[in-house]
């Protein structure tokens, strides 16, 4: 009973992050969480003083994210925010931004 309760397990799980994975709109879907802040799909209202993110290139926007997270790179709420992500999560989120345009 125990090796199916562990098979079922593993099998659930092998799923999920089959299904995490087929996503194609993941990426778009984690950073609408950045539109209140940011502008829809990356693009700040001038003058806001908050970055544009749309059009960026994906490495600094992972750098930004790091620093962040991390805590290296001070912050009224970033650090907080991106916490909450995974690292792949944070990726996904880049690669959408820096193909906004």
């Amino acid at each position: 009973m125990k090796r199916l309760k562990s098979t079922a397990l593993a099998a659930l799980l092998l799923a999920a992050a089959a299904a995490h994975a087929a996503d194609p709109n993941l990426g778009r879907n984690l950073a609408a969480t950045c539109a209140n802040c940011h502008g829809t799909d990356g693009k700040a209202v001038p003058g806001s003083g908050l970055d544009a993110l749309a059009g960026e290139s994906k490495e600094k926007l992972l750098q930004k994210l790091a620093d962040f997270k991390s805590g290296d790179k001070p912050a009224s709420i970033m650090h907080q925010i991106s916490r909450g992500y995974t690292d792949e999560q944070l990726r996904l989120i880049a690669e959408y931004f820096a193909a906004q345009k």
